[in-house]
């Protein structure tokens, strides 16, 4: 005697999953999702390969200290045009932090852009990414600490913090490097 087939049933939730996810992500997207970003940034673990040794900054360093000292600003406010120590505003950080490494860099973003060495190849921790912006300089920069990730003063109401390099960058620079 042959046997009826058997009729195949996807997994309870399967499909709900897939929706859920695919939703999560058209939001993420979507340009008007900033908020969203920003409150699942530090949420979520960052899913990528990890670091070789020579992306890190050796301790002691020049990159080494402007991280850790862009690092240490978490959590203090967005103030345009400041540079710190109670309140920075983007180019104010990288401006601090590298010159906490003993590095002078211009002070604003389209200045740092304009005159510092282009990174070729991989970013490193302590580059500078600069992104367009609709702020009064039209420029944003944030610096690279690793795996990822970046440390940055965005905007009013949001502090100094750590979140994922956002793709779409105008250019990238690393201080320090000569031209």
């Amino acid at each position: 005697m042959i046997a009826p087939p058997a009729s195949r049933r996807p997994a309870p939730g399967g499909g709900l999953a897939v929706l859920v996810v695919v939703t999560v992500m058209a939001a993420l997207a979507a340009p008007h999702a900033t908020v969203l970003r920003v409150l699942l940034a530090d949420a979520l673990p960052v899913i990528a390969a990890p670091e070789p040794p020579s992306a890190r900054p050796v301790p002691g360093s020049r990159p080494h200290k402007a991280v850790a000292f862009a690092l240490r600003q978490r959590g203090k406010p967005y103030r345009w045009g400041a540079q710190g120590p109670e309140a920075y505003d983007c180019s104010g950080l990288t401006w601090a932090a590298w010159r906490a490494a003993g590095v002078a860099i211009p002070r604003t973003a389209a200045g740092q852009l304009a005159d510092l060495s282009p990174v070729r190849g991989r970013l490193q921790p302590g580059d500078l990414v600069i992104y367009a912006s609709r702020g009064p300089s039209r420029r944003h920069v944030a610096m690279v600490v690793g795996r990822g990730r970046m440390v940055e003063a965005t905007g009013r109401g949001i502090p100094v913090r750590s979140t994922s390099i956002r793709l779409g960058y105008l250019g990238a620079i690393r201080p320090g490097a000569g031209r």
